[in-house]
């Protein structure tokens, strides 16, 4: 039951050498676990359950049981027809699965920019992203810049005329709430839209700002090059498109 487990939960992951990294365990005994051939030290099961936000019945239980039964917040009954489970879904067609490079101006330094890369899929009929905050941008929190840390996820709702994601890092009493629509293009990949942080109105640097996203899908030749270019850059950085769907130098509405 464990290692059918491991197989299901690790299929949110990027890849299996990139989740062994993040959970710091070796890939071939990793591998004996997804094979039911060994199962983990106390330690190691506390690592991963408190990754996966799971429990230790992944030893004895099928996952989806496991998540059914904790129900949440938007599979309440007094919200699930409104913006839970039972919503309308979201096609792949509107939002397709894969890797997204998006960019944005920085909250707290506005001369310059923000560029980074999120990976988009689906479980249970619903829609997630995944992504990684500039090393930067949390060292200037003062905060720890392992990847545990930087690691945020966002869970991804249809729109009239677009997407809603509500993002948030792991254990964050704090989330970002994003608005995007797909624009007009050639290849019909990108979208724009915006960011807003929850936080008071007297804190120092911006609440808002335009947010771009462009669609990558899984091909390597594009997805790495932009994983490389991550992080705070200056506005010259930017491609152009970016540069213009951003509207830099126009006062947000």
């Amino acid at each position: 039951m464990l290692g059918a487990n491991l197989r299901q939960l690790s299929q949110q992951a990027v890849s299996i050498s990139a989740l062994c990294r993040e959970l710091g365990i070796n890939r071939t005994q990793y591998n004996r676990y997804l094979a039911g051939e060994s199962f983990p030290r106390p330690d190691v099961l506390h690592r991963i359950c408190s990754y996966f936000r799971v429990d230790a019945r992944i030893l004895l239980e099928p996952v989806q049981e496991i998540s059914n039964s904790a129900g949440g917040l938007l599979n309440h009954p007094a919200v699930a027809d409104f913006v839970g489970t039972k919503a309308r879904s979201l096609a792949e067609d509107d939002f397709p699965n894969g890797f997204y490079r998006f960019a944005r101006r920085s909250f707290a330094d506005e001369s310059r920019f923000v560029q980074g890369v999120v990976y988009v899929f689906r479980k249970d009929e619903q829609v997630f992203l995944r992504g990684f905050e500039a090393k930067e941008a949390v060292r200037s929190q003062g905060l720890p810049t392992d990847p545990a840390t930087r690691e945020f996820r966002g869970a991804v709702m249809p729109q009239e005329d677009g997407i809603a994601v509500l993002v948030s890092r792991r254990g964050a009493v704090t989330a970002s709430f994003n608005y995007l629509a797909r624009v007009p293009s050639f290849e019909n990949n990108f979208w724009v839209g915006y960011v807003a942080r929850t936080v008071r109105e007297d804190v120092a640097g911006r609440r808002i700002e335009r947010l771009v996203y462009e669609y990558l899908g899984r091909d390597a030749q594009k997805v790495l090059p932009a994983a490389r270019s991550a992080g705070m850059c200056s506005e010259d950085a930017l491609g152009p498109f970016h540069r213009n769907l951003l509207r830099i130098g126009t006062a947000f509405k």
